[in-house]
């Protein structure tokens, strides 16, 4: 039978934040050699050190959503920009008969 590993809480911050940032639980979790659901485990957890404030769902998801929110408009100026820039290039097409 195999004996079960244990790992400190800095391990576990750490293994939490590179999911988090990396967006994908399996990819992280096989490159950690660990499972995903412990993984889904600690994430749930929100493990943190002592002396550091922990971070609710609620607090995350708000920034969350405000980063989309972000995202989604720097997205619609890019293509209002690209638009404006196709009409003030645009130049007529001439066509060529053979």
């Amino acid at each position: 039978m195999k004996t079960r590993r244990q790992y400190d809480d800095e391990f576990k911050k750490m293994a939490v934040e590179l999911s988090e940032a990396k967006g994908s639980l399996k990819a992280t979790a096989e490159e950690l050699g660990i499972t995903p659901q412990i993984l889904t485990r600690w994430r749930r957890e929100r493990v943190v050190t002592p002396g550091t404030p922990a971070v609710s769902r609620a607090q995350v998801s708000q920034e969350q959503q405000e980063i989309a929110r972000l995202k989604k408009e720097l997205k619609q100026a890019e293509l209002d920009r690209i638009a404006e820039a196709t009409r003030y290039f645009k130049i007529p097409v001439q066509r060529i008969r053979c």
